[in-house]
């Protein structure tokens, strides 16, 4: 799955039923679900963490798709670990310095623990799974009830161990060098202070996508009320308390060798062990820095407390109202929300298309950030991506400059000498590159420069070359009717070819559609998805699609053949791209087929992996009406599935409206009549940001059939073409 077109949102969050009232005043808390997608390849994170945070607290399960961790489909608990992605796709990634606990070891020794992962792995009861924004606990099988809770570099994990009476043992936690992808490379250290029984220590891993290593580090701290009875390192399945300092190597046949750490607590009838874990990618003593800092006293109900404090702050900023609407439909949106703050992070660079942090950076200004930003450095970032190609164009930046620049179009086998990735997916590349200029030449125009906005406008027509007015689709050898498809050119510009319904939902091919070496000239769908990807100058894709009665057939038969996968970011704007067609009924009425069809409240509630929040930004934005053109200040208009949206403004604490005359609870009138923006009559099926800065008021009053509103070529969102 791509993390590629990202939907820009906004940064906004213990269970009741909803109230049948519209009032505004009630904790958004109670209806984020965090277990929403933690199986059936969602991939989530369910764990503790703070909105953006670094620590990410949770179990670790021995599943076969366990990249967030914690599987929730009664795997078994291999530990309890640090450092998460949540929604990615790939090899599990991180699981950093898991943490494990006995009550005691057999015949009293420490030999007697079991150390490997992959023997070590526990059940735990059912039913005693328990995850809220900033907590996750659950009991294993061993009685050890085991729940934690974060600050923003450093874990508290809290063990519970069962009350033995006058049988009570030593309790022992090990931690362990091995990560979730057993990826460990060379010399992983760990030291343990015999007095303190704190650990240091470090290691050096692999990503789940992209190449290159980053190297983790952190700080362990133990309290329990029976004291400290001793402390060691182990090696493999063996351990002693003689050595306090452990160097490991990766080991054979690409797993590495199991080592870590571990303290030993005087026995106690009722004993409880708190471990805060700090963490950076600095050095092990800035990971206790961190620690010291942000939990000084072991409190856990203080640090939890601090946790929910920081995602109600977060999300509190949208309210929606409440009234005919079900609790299902609440913990939809605000879990989408708060799923859009547990990630993004990226600690070794990857990248899967054009430089699309030009997107991210592009939506920021023009959107207004300002607050600590040099907009002149982050020119100066995405002008380099333009121009210059990186050595290692797999992990930053663009390849085929040369090619980009001379031809105008990235050629499938093209030759590159300057800069080296994967030489496939030459059509995806030049949509993305042309998407990436334009978003480019924005910046360029509101910081004065004229030329180089020019330039980049110019170039951001470049997609166009791939263009092929004769090449028609067939599936299964019938043809669909529609001619005219991007197809790939060669270095001598001769026409290559790559079957349009390649890469889609339907192909049966078996065709490599990733980052393989192998894989075809789209990335992870279609060209008849593709085709669809202009953003910014749709008027001219529809023009050589055959107009606008044209285009919506193409766009009903993507939807209606199930060529899409709503599952993957690609799918998304497809959904709302009728707007440009002067159709934003249609768009509406996409919307309600993917949802809630297709983004359920249960673990196995989501399509596809959530990527680090695109699948619940999708569900969020498409849920409050608004949906965002990325790294454009446009968000195209459809009704909400609530009867109100206030929206407040972090930048200038305006709140931002959307109300609904005759608000149909069934969604059975999804179709805009007329509406005003403040008062006054408001025909575009489009708005921009000012929308939310300004805090303006938008009126849409709903009926059961499609109006002529939002469809006159002046109501249509911007295309670089008509200015």
């Amino acid at each position: 799955m791509a993390l590629r077109h990202a939907l820009v949102s906004f940064v906004f969050l213990t269970r009741s039923f909803a109230a049948n009232n519209v009032t505004d005043d009630y904790d958004v808390l109670q209806y984020v679900d965090t277990l929403i997608g933690t199986t059936n390849g969602g991939d989530v994170f369910a764990g503790a963490t703070l909105p953006y945070g670094m620590a990410k607290a949770v179990a670790d399960t021995n599943s076969q798709y366990n990249q967030g961790g914690f599987t929730y489909d009664g795997s078994a608990i291999t530990g309890f670990s640090n450092l998460h992605d949540s929604g990615t796709g790939g090899s599990p990634s991180l699981g950093n310095f898991a943490l494990f606990p006995y009550a005691s070891c057999e015949n009293d020794d420490v030999d007697g623990c079991v150390y490997p992962k992959t023997s070590r792995a526990t059940g735990y009861v059912n039913g005693s799974v328990a995850a809220v924004p900033g907590y996750f606990g659950l009991t294993l099988d061993s009685g050890i009830i085991v729940d934690m809770t974060v600050a923003h570099h450093t874990s508290l994990f809290r063990f519970r161990f069962p009350d033995a009476g006058d049988n009570a043992g030593s309790p022992l936690i090990l931690l362990d060098l091995t990560d979730l992808q057993d990826s460990r490379q060379d010399n992983a250290t760990i030291s343990v202070d015999p007095s303190t029984g704190r650990m240091q220590g470090s290691g050096r891993f692999l990503p789940s996508f992209g190449s290159g290593t980053y190297e983790a580090f952190f700080c362990a701290d133990f309290q329990s009320p029976s004291g400290l009875r001793d402390n060691g390192v182990f090696v493999d399945t063996r351990a002693s308390t003689d050595v306090k300092a452990l160097k490991i190597s990766r080991g054979i046949n690409g797993y590495p060798l199991p080592g870590g750490g571990f303290v030993r607590f005087k026995p106690s009838s009722s004993n409880t062990v708190l471990a805060r874990v700090g963490l950076s990618f600095i050095s092990s003593e800035q990971a206790c820095s961190n620690a010291e800092a942000e939990i000084p006293n072991f409190d856990f109900n203080t640090t939890y407390f601090a946790a929910v404090d920081a995602w109600r702050q977060k999300l509190n900023p949208i309210k929606v109202s409440r009234r005919g609407v079900d609790k299902s439909t609440l913990v939809n949106f605000y879990s989408g929300v708060y799923r859009t703050m547990v990630n993004p992070q990226d600690y070794t660079g990857y990248t899967q298309g054009g430089s699309n942090a030009d997107n991210i950076i592009g939506d920021a200004f023009v959107k207004g950030l300002t607050d600590g930003i040099d907009w002149e450095d982050g020119y100066a970032a995405v002008k380099k991506d333009a121009e210059e190609e990186p050595y290692d164009w797999s992990n930053e930046g663009r390849g085929g400059m040369v090619s980009w620049k001379s031809l105008n179009y990235i050629p499938e086998q093209d030759f590159d000498y300057i800069g080296f990735g994967t030489l496939t997916r030459s059509i995806s590349r030049t949509l993305e590159y042309s998407y990436n200029d334009y978003v480019i030449s924005q910046m360029a125009r509101g910081l004065n420069k004229t030329a180089d906005a020019e330039k980049y406008e110019t170039t951001s027509g470049y997609w166009q070359n791939l263009f092929k007015r004769d090449q028609r689709s067939y599936i299964q050898g019938q043809d669909t009717g529609f001619q005219g498809f991007f197809q790939p050119r060669y270095l001598n510009k001769t026409w290559s070819y790559q079957d349009p319904i390649t890469c889609s939902n339907i192909d049966t091919s078996g065709s490599p559609c990733s980052l393989q070496s192998n894989a075809g000239e789209t990335f992870e769908s279609s060209i008849w998805e593709y085709q669809f990807f202009v953003p910014h100058d749709m008027a001219t894709l529809i023009t050589l699609l055959g107009g606008p009665s044209q285009f919506v057939k193409r766009l009903d038969y993507l939807h209606d053949k199930g060529i899409t996968y709503i599952g993957n970011e690609p799918a998304f704007l497809t959904v709302y791209q009728y707007h440009y067609a002067g159709r934003p009924a249609k768009s509406a009425l996409r919307s309600h087929f993917y949802i809630p069809a297709y983004f359920k409240t249960t673990p196995d509630g989501l399509p596809g992996n959530d990527d680090s929040g695109a699948m619940g930004s999708f569900v969020a934005m498409s849920m409050m009406g608004l949906f965002p053109n990325p790294g454009q200040s446009v968000y195209l208009i459809t009704p909400p599935y609530f009867e109100s949206v206030h929206i407040t403004s972090p930048l200038t604490n305006r709140t931002a409206t959307v109300r609904v005359t005759n608000f149909d609870p069934t969604y059975t009138n999804v179709y805009i009549q007329h509406a005003t923006l403040n008062g006054k009559p408001y025909t575009k099926n489009w708005i921009d940001h000012s929308f939310f800065t300004e805090g303006m008021e938008l009126v849409l009053t709903l009926g059961r059939n499609e109006s002529s509103w939002g469809t006159r070529p002046q109501d249509l969102p911007p295309s670089l073409s008509t200015k």
